[in-house]
């Protein structure tokens, strides 16, 4: 198959710059994934579509503040640093930009000398290995100087930084939010349970793959980046029940889906582990894991619509985001949710 197979037209306002004044007033499309019949809900409605038994999975990564401005020592060159994943104790992976004028020896200062990155190994596509020197507790001074790391198509300062957290973050370690889990609160949380349904936390750290666009032709020749997951003994024990009593296992977004894809893959049934994932969903794909999946509307030619159209079909899927379209549906991270049923 080819990347043009998975491009579509969209209008630039229909990209949600802001997250809404409430998480959960988006609007939610509900696609049946076996005759591509649209429903259209809003956020609030997903408890309509989940029955006692059934298991909704949720990413509980958290973002860090990984986007650092500074400056390098040697020339005051402005340098933007991206950490994606961290190595060992103070050595980090990071996108840099510039990316030509960071070599092995540069050092990199924020916040007046504060925290200081000193380039360790030069590795392809802008991607440099650090080392960083501070004095404190870095996440503190991480916090203190860096902020989210927002896509590049949302032009507009996030206001309330929290807004780009789900409300159930708990493992720190991600480059980017999983953003199908911006649309809960705690309350609808709540209701959730309250309707019989389980709610099971698993982890995968969001890191280059969300950045990086697809720049093959064939989609096959696409290579995703690694990414770190953990799956629980509990939530292993509460997946293989909800399967053998043949109820939904929903999973809130992408990543979620691949990290249960992946271990369902590997050991044909859910288990506690931990270990990276580089799983790359394209048609024809045979999910093993999920039943449903709650996404946002998601960039063309990404992988993450590969996936979503492996799901349903590509047919479905296009057709449903032109309606999207023409119902002004919000795009992208804070945009409007779906749920493939």
């Amino acid at each position: 198959m080819t990347i043009d197979e998975f491009d579509y037209e969209l209008d630039e306002k229909l990209i949600a710059q802001t997250p809404l004044e409430k998480r959960d007033t988006s609007k939610l499309m509900v696609l049946d994934k076996k005759n591509g019949s649209i429903e259209h809900k809003h956020f609030p409605d997903i408890l309509d579509y989940l029955e006692k038994g059934d298991t909704l999975v949720l990413n509980d990564t958290k973002v860090l503040p990984a986007r650092l401005i500074g400056e390098k020592e040697q020339t005051k060159a402005v340098i933007e640093l991206l950490l994606l994943h961290n190595i060992s104790d103070n050595n980090w992976e990071c996108l840099v930009k510039p990316a030509r004028r960071v070599k092995k020896g540069t050092v990199v200062s924020f916040g007046n000398g504060k925290l200081k990155a000193k380039c360790l190994e030069e590795k392809d596509e802008g991607i440099r290995i650090f080392t960083f020197l501070y004095n404190g507790v870095f996440l503190e001074i991480l916090d203190e100087l860096g902020t989210m790391p927002l896509p590049p198509y949302i032009h507009e300062k996030l206001q309330d930084q929290s807004r780009y957290q789900t409300v159930y973050a708990k493992e720190i370690g991600s480059a980017a939010a999983p953003t199908a889990g911006l649309h809960f609160t705690k309350e609808l949380l709540e209701k959730i349970q309250q309707k019989g349904v389980n709610i099971a936390y698993i982890t995968l750290h969001v890191g280059l793959g969300t950045f990086r666009p697809v720049s093959v032709t064939k989609i096959e020749d696409h290579k995703m980046h690694s990414e770190y997951y953990h799956i629980s003994q509990s939530v292993a024990d509460l997946l293989n029940k909800t399967k053998k009593e043949k109820k939904k296992i929903i999973a809130v977004g992408t990543t979620s889906t691949r990290t249960l894809e992946t271990v369902m893959a590997k050991y044909n049934e859910f288990r506690e582990c931990s270990g990276n994932t580089d799983i790359f969903i394209y048609p024809p794909y045979k999910f093993k894991a999920i039943s449903a999946l709650i996404t946002n509307f998601h960039l063309p030619k990404s992988t993450l619509l590969m996936l979503v159209s492996a799901f349903s079909s590509k047919e479905y899927i296009l057709n449903a985001y032109q309606e999207a379209i023409k119902n002004n549906y919000r795009f992208f991270s804070f945009g409007d949710a779906m749920l493939i049923k």
